[in-house]
């Protein structure tokens, strides 16, 4: 079986307060975009996991497809599978690559084995693996609570817009977001009244929370964004904690960073 797992952006992110739990309660709006990874699943003797494209670096058994078959053999008996992955989603870059992943490893062994799990099964499985890991088992616009996981379905469709996706090759650890941001941000209106309003007013609206502290350590990505903006973006904005940033056009953009070394796609929403 052969399955094309997607990326997603955060249209806007807002973190409220630190839990008991150690994580943080937020509140985004995903969404999935025409950015793939490949990931082949077949039944083996042995369990394998390859991959190829960019470098997985670690021992294999950590990634997160074998951990996702890991999870799912530990619950249904499965046979073992030969999965090859090929990297195409940046990582660590706030696209949700190796979620997707993961929740794609549970999406083809749920069919491959005629397992009958509903959507609310894998879902809940998935989010042992990771805050995004559930957003991808229904891949579809859906804003996200809790850490993430808690997720209920938008009316938002994109259709005919573009989207410019730039990954400048700066790496920002969790961690190293978390620990800038401003907690409690009064919003005067939630993600989802925005979202679901005028585009327009994301501009003014829309807020990632991570986007201060970030673009003040990496003033390089202020002004990507800023690019964005002056080129003719509707919206343009930092997905996640980063470092890829996106702007959404009316009409297909000409290609703006020529002479930068970053990783670039224009896509049709």
């Amino acid at each position: 079986m052969i399955l094309f797992p997607q990326a997603k952006i955060n249209l806007g992110l807002n973190v409220h307060f630190k839990r008991n739990d150690g994580y943080h309660e937020l509140t985004t709006c995903m969404i999935p975009i025409p950015l793939y990874d490949v990931l082949e699943v077949l039944p083996a003797e042995d369990f394998e996991f390859q991959s190829s494209g960019i470098e997985i670096v670690g021992n294999p058994s950590d990634n997160l497809c074998s951990k996702a078959f890991q999870l799912m053999a530990s619950h249904y008996t499965i046979p073992k599978v030969k999965m090859h992955l090929r990297k195409q989603i940046p990582m660590g870059a706030g696209l949700g690559g190796g979620s997707s992943d993961a929740a794609s490893v549970l999406l083809a062994l749920n069919q491959m084995f005629d397992l009958k799990c509903s959507d609310k099964e894998l879902a809940v499985l998935a989010a042992q693996l990771g805050s995004d890991c559930p957003f991808f088992i229904r891949n579809k616009p859906q804003i996200g609570k809790g850490r993430g996981e808690l997720l209920t379905d938008v009316n938002l469709d994109l259709k005919g817009k573009w989207l410019y996706l730039l990954n400048p090759a700066i790496h920002v650890s969790t961690q190293e977001a978390y620990a800038g941001i401003i907690l409690g941000q009064n919003q005067p209106q939630t993600i989802e009244e925005i979202i679901t309003g005028d585009i327009y007013s994301w501009k003014s609206n829309l807020k990632n929370d991570f986007e201060p502290s970030v673009f003040s350590k990496y003033p390089e990505l202020k002004e990507i964004k800023m690019t964005f903006y002056e080129s003719g973006a509707i919206y343009a904005a930092m997905s996640g904690s980063g470092s890829t940033l996106f702007g959404i056009f009316e009409e297909k953009p000409t290609l703006l960073f020529v002479d930068k070394d970053y990783s670039q796609w224009i896509l049709p929403l």
